[in-house]
């Protein structure tokens, strides 16, 4: 260490120069290495964290996500130092050493911005707020939500019990391939409604479209794509460049499909309604596991709810709920009923544990798994299985 520079010189390359490529499974699928070059992502990383968390010299800012998935490359790393930022750099979980770690780092620190994913947010919901209120959190300016639509129950939980109903709430949407915000509110310019991404960032033009491809103008729910090019999205898959073209763009020629679904209101907002590999298509009516998500985790015992599809011999389809309650509750008969009253379906699992990906999603692949062998086998499924999940 004595003998190391104590500066580091840049290497100068060209602007289009790989700077990393990123494997991600994304929800659904095979991995895909998603390649980012340099300048325009890291313009990006460095203009989105700059607007959407409103830093300002001094301030100190703390990202939960690990730095080996894109919130952690852009919002932990790139971002934060292209500003020159003061971040908290955090290992571990925040249930260890106890369940108010988070609550605690912040009032150590002083954090003013504090940026973790829904599925962080509801597990610590079901804590209940007397943890948070040991601790001061009046240094918070902005809350920000990634990696998931957050529903409207978190994001007022949030908003009042750690933002103190004072807090911006920056309920970001966007990708591993967009290399940054592509939908989020900016503090303090943007009115905010709870579960909504609300408007595009700057230069980035979204559509929704019907099934046909046709542009859905004023209200309506459709496809989630994006017109024209934005400076830190990604610019192939690493050693498929077909794989790129198939994936994003042959659905809908002239647009950077998302893969998701959303909606428009009647205010121009936009609430993104989750992966379009999620809708389920139920006697002919197509849901949005998300919302049925948003529906189950209203009810006051449920902690994390996770919805995928079940094969049915007359509908097709049917729902399939993954539920955890809350600390100190159990997944009785009466809490049974009162969520099949909420969304009319048949069929619940007990999840005493969290089964996430990296990015804390909840892992619906593996839930399908579960889902399709207990159903095929209806035996011994708590010793074939990974343990999570249990039959009624």
């Amino acid at each position: 260490m004595e003998e190391a520079e104590p500066s580091c010189y840049p290497v100068w390359v060209a602007a289009e120069d790989p700077l990393f490529i990123l494997y991600t499974s994304g929800s659904t699928g095979k991995p895909k290495g998603v390649l980012h070059t340099t300048a325009g992502y890291l313009i990006y990383a460095a203009t989105t964290f700059k607007y959407v968390f409103d830093y300002k010299p001094g301030d100190v800012y703390w990202c939960t996500a690990d730095i080996g998935w894109i919130t952690g490359h852009t919002y932990v790393v790139y971002g934060p130092l292209a500003n020159g930022a003061t971040s908290v750099i955090f290992e571990g979980t925040p249930f260890y050493p106890h369940n108010d770690r988070y609550w605690s780092v912040i009032d150590k620190y002083k954090v003013n911005q504090f940026y973790t994913a829904p599925t962080a947010i509801r597990s610590l919901m079901k804590f209940g707020d007397e943890l948070v209120k040991k601790h001061d959190l009046s240094t918070l300016k902005v809350l920000g939500s990634v990696g998931e639509p957050i529903n409207s129950e978190a994001w007022l939980w949030f908003y009042n019990h750690v933002g103190h109903g004072k807090c911006s709430i920056a309920d970001t949407f966007w990708q591993t391939e967009t290399g940054g915000h592509v939908i989020t509110p900016l503090p303090g310019a943007t009115p905010m409604k709870p579960g909504s991404a609300t408007f595009p960032f700057f230069g980035v033009l979204p559509e929704l479209l019907d099934e046909d491809g046709r542009v859905i103008e004023g209200e309506g729910e459709g496809y989630l794509v994006f017109r024209r090019p934005w400076p830190g999205m990604m610019r192939s898959l690493y050693g498929n460049h077909d794989r790129f073209q198939t994936t994003y763009f042959d659905r809908f020629h002239g647009f950077y499909c998302t893969g998701d679904g959303a909606r428009r209101d009647a205010d121009g907002y936009l609430w993104v309604t989750g992966r379009i590999d999620d809708m389920l298509n139920v006697s002919g009516h197509l849901m949005s596991t998300a919302e049925v998500e948003s529906v189950l985790t209203e009810h006051s015992d449920v902690a994390e709810a996770a919805v995928v599809s079940k094969p049915h011999p007359v509908k097709g389809q049917c729902l399939y709920c993954f539920v955890t309650p809350n600390e100190g509750r159990i997944f009785s008969k009466q809490l049974s009923d009162e969520l099949k009253r909420k969304v009319r379906e048949k069929n619940w699992t007990f999840c005493p544990t969290r089964c996430d990906t990296t990015c804390s999603r909840l892992a619906k692949d593996s839930l399908r798994e579960n889902n399709e062998t207990y159903t095929q086998k209806n035996s011994n499924w708590r010793q074939k299985r990974r343990g999570c999940f249990y039959p009624r």
